[in-house]
């Protein structure tokens, strides 16, 4: 794994590989790491120049406790590694929090050195309120994040688990009580992360609104939605897809908040296809 150095010291780590006339640039989600997209990076390297990052605080690197952990320092650091590597044709892929970032980076950079976007499960504002029910769970008030952050620094391994297994996922929740050999995994390795710094993190996530980002975006976006996702209901699909006027909408079925896991080769197709035509 390389890495670079930014401005405050905060080190980013990444993979490059494979070449290729375009290239895809993968952005993981919340307490995730370059491990989500290892099962399709050697794969689309085959013909494609594939780049995947570990975000500041995340990936089991060492990090300072007093590293910056917000979405615009994220999104900065995405133009940094753009820069880094002389990537000016980026398809870039952002499942969860990596779909915030790419929005955050539109925001604060621009569609210049974006080619296309592929947002897998997400909604441009996580809390809700009167005016805004697509959020999480449909009913993620502030008062609702007030609570799961002080858990979260309380126990964070545990508020994870529970934002998982309490949302409109049966599965997830019947996985969750029988304390099945996922959720032991999960546990495992949320134990082992820094829960200061993703806390932080967590924090600057519910504080963005990006609905008036989304109309935009000009480049080609493939929308991918799972159909069980334990967190967005189909009327935030729906939203997304009728806001973002150049995108397509693929529903993946019998799939949660990671549908491109449920749905590896078929998520592969998708995306080489959506590739090949732009």
């Amino acid at each position: 794994m390389e890495n670079f150095t930014r401005p405050d010291g905060t080190p980013i780590h990444y993979i490059s590989l494979g070449e290729g006339p375009k290239t895809l640039v993968f952005l993981h989600g919340w307490t995730a790491s370059v491990r989500e997209w290892l099962p399709f990076a050697s794969e689309l390297a085959e013909n494609h120049r594939v780049v995947c990052w570990d975000a500041r605080g995340h990936g089991s690197h060492a990090y300072p406790e007093e590293t910056e952990m917000t979405l615009p320092q994220m999104a900065d650091d995405v133009d940094a590694l753009l820069t880094h590597l002389d990537i000016n044709d980026a398809v870039i892929v952002g499942h969860s929090m990596g779909a915030l970032t790419t929005w955050e980076y539109i925001r604060r950079h621009g569609q210049d050195r974006i080619t296309g976007l592929c947002i897998i499960d997400q909604s441009p504002k996580l809390v809700t309120d009167a005016d805004w029910t697509n959020g999480v769970y449909g009913n993620f008030n502030h008062d609702k994040n007030q609570t799961f952050l002080k858990l979260l620094e309380t126990d964070f391994a545990q508020g994870v688990l529970e934002l998982i297994a309490y949302g409109m996922n049966r599965r997830s929740l019947e996985n969750f009580e029988q304390n099945s050999r996922g959720f032991q995994q999960m546990r495992d390795y949320l134990q082992k992360q820094p829960a200061k710094l993703l806390t932080a993190c967590w924090d600057s996530i519910t504080q963005q609104d990006y609905r008036d980002v989304l109309p935009q975006i000009s480049v080609p976006s493939l929308l991918v939605y799972g159909d069980e996702s334990q967190f967005y209901s189909a009327d935030l699909q729906q939203w997304v897809s009728n806001t973002i006027k150049t995108s397509e909408l693929h529903i993946y079925e019998n799939s949660d908040h990671s549908p491109h896991l449920w749905h590896k080769e078929r998520f592969i197709y998708d995306l080489n296809r959506f590739v090949d035509a732009l």
